[in-house]
């Protein structure tokens, strides 16, 4: 038989009483103001931080989206049941210093895990992102019930205070994201945006420690051996943030970028956006066509007209730049407009990637869906299709509604040729196709026979018009530079297209037609 009090459950600690005055008003909304704010700027930055790794997709936004959310809920909830427990005084300053120590040491976790973890698998995107925002974040999002404890001396004002409080600490974190992203990151880099943070972070942990202690004229927890320990670890942070591999040599508003040598080749460069190859650029020979999506769509712009005639081109992604540099070399007079929203980018192609803008090439730096609406009418021969974010084609540029802008632009006989990556079950560029499709009369595609038979990921290059396709032209053009590639097009391609749907404005999951069944 069991004692009497073997059924009856533990009752909860009390909760501990708050003693002494409550924060002004003014320092009470500056930390409700200033925690919440770090938490948006580690969730901007994360997705700079995760992106050489995993990507940049709506996977990866939305890992990054969720994961501060749930830190800020875990923070929120913890640093309630703890400010009912232990007295707030106490626990607000070493809660700020351990951000700011969590910060420091982001970096370089992220950096050596994310050279583990690169891949676009959703355990990978999830761990990642986990390890760049949820501990930093969790701990920040304590400070606010903390804070509000404090701040509740009269319950006839608990309303006021809780809505006020959480009213600063909804702005702290509208004013950072729209700081972060609007000046911080085009001003600064990753590396430099996060140590701040975390000085900043330790610093005002520091300041309120000292500030607390003096008002309390005692002491407050927390021995000596652990404040150094604290001291410890964030100068170590530091440490490990100078030293730990950087995949970028830039980075812009959009891209961690690199430029590398080609070893077989000195004039060779190779541009690559988030550790992933984009370019190749031969500083030597303009004429050099190295991926063999550049090679396709030089075979069509080679066929697009009479050798050697100038053309009117309209490029929607520069990159590096190597389509506009080729037609130019091969067919001089050439004028190139090329949309590229990363004006990064272009300066990087003029420094390192012998871009030159003057006559014959113009680089408009822009959202190309806003500024291909701003095109005149049947002004190009020649349209290209080359914009990604990451590996992704953005959804955007992906919709009925674009393709129709881009045959708006193309003359009644120019030709539209769009770069799309797609791996099986190629849900992407059978929607991409039954897209454009939908728009012009005749549409053509040039892939790998091993891509198409769904054995492996490819560039897929979409050849569109209005006018009948020159595809013997094309083929023979093909045989040259690419024998083994094959050209789809009429009965063929309808068969490949199937039953795909038309991706438009109102409904283009791309992101999700690109994730592998």
């Amino acid at each position: 038989m069991s004692s009497p009090s073997s059924d009856v459950a533990a009752p909860d600690a009390p909760p501990v009483p708050v003693t002494g005055r409550a924060l002004p008003n003014g320092l009470a909304a500056f930390l409700v103001f200033f925690s919440s704010g770090a938490v948006l700027v580690l969730e901007t930055v994360a997705l700079r931080l995760v992106g050489p790794y995993v990507g940049v997709t709506l996977q990866v936004t939305s890992s990054v989206i969720g994961i501060a959310l749930a830190a800020i809920a875990y923070g929120a909830w913890s640093g309630g049941w703890l400010a009912d427990r232990r007295d707030p005084r106490g626990l607000l300053a070493p809660a700020l210093v351990l951000a700011g120590i969590a910060t420091a040491i982001t970096l370089p976790v992220v950096r050596y895990a994310g050279e583990v973890l690169r891949g676009g698998a959703a355990s990978a995107i999830l761990l990642l992102v986990a390890l760049a925002v949820f501990v930093p974040a969790a701990l920040l999002a304590a400070v606010t019930p903390l804070v509000v404890k404090l701040q509740l001396a009269d319950l006839r004002r608990t309303g006021q205070v809780v809505g006020r409080l959480s009213g600063i600490g909804t702005l702290g974190g509208i004013t950072a994201t729209l700081l972060t992203g609007f000046v911080l990151v085009a001003a600064l880099p990753s590396t430099v945006i996060l140590l701040a943070l975390a000085i900043s972070l330790g610093l005002v942990g520091i300041g309120l420690g000292w500030y607390l202690r003096r008002q309390a004229r005692t002491d407050l927890p927390g021995p000596a051996r652990a404040r150094a320990a604290l001291a410890v670890l964030g100068l170590l942070g530091a440490g490990l943030s100078t030293i730990a591999p950087n995949p970028c040599d830039i980075e812009t508003a959009y891209h961690c970028a690199r430029v590398t040598t080609d070893p077989n080749r000195p004039s060779g460069r190779t541009l690559l956006l988030n550790s992933a190859q984009h370019s190749y650029v031969d500083l030597a020979d303009p004429r050099h066509l190295e991926y063999a999506y550049t090679k396709w769509i030089g075979a069509v712009a080679d066929v697009a007209a009479p050798a050697g005639q100038r053309l009117d081109a309209l490029h929607l992604g520069g990159g590096g730049f190597t389509v506009p540099t080729y037609l130019t070399a091969t067919r001089p007079g050439t004028d190139n407009v090329v949309f590229e929203i990363d004006g990064g980018l272009v300066e990087l192609g003029e420094r390192e990637l012998g871009v030159r803008p003057g006559q014959g090439l113009r680089a408009v730096v822009g959202d190309a869906r806003m500024l291909v609406a701003g095109e005149p009418a049947d002004s190009r021969d020649l349209v290209v299709g080359d914009a990604f974010g990451h590996l992704v084609v953005p959804w955007h540029l992906a919709t009925r509604e674009m393709a129709a802008e881009i045959r708006r632009v193309a003359r009644p006989g120019g030709v539209y040729v769009q770069n799309v990556i797609d791996y099986p079950p190629l849900r992407f560029i059978r929607a991409e196709l039954a897209t454009v499709a939908a728009e012009f009369t005749n549409v053509a595609l040039i892939a790998p026979p091993e891509a198409l038979a769904e054995e492996r990921g490819s560039n897929f290059l979409i050849v569109a018009s209005d006018a009948p396709l020159p595809l013997t032209a094309v083929r023979a053009r093909l045989d040259v530079v690419d024998a083994s590639v094959s050209l789809l097009s009429g009965a063929d391609l309808t068969d490949f297209i199937g039953r795909a749907m038309v991706l438009t404005d109102d409904y283009a999951p791309v992101d999700q037609l690109l994730a592998t069944a």
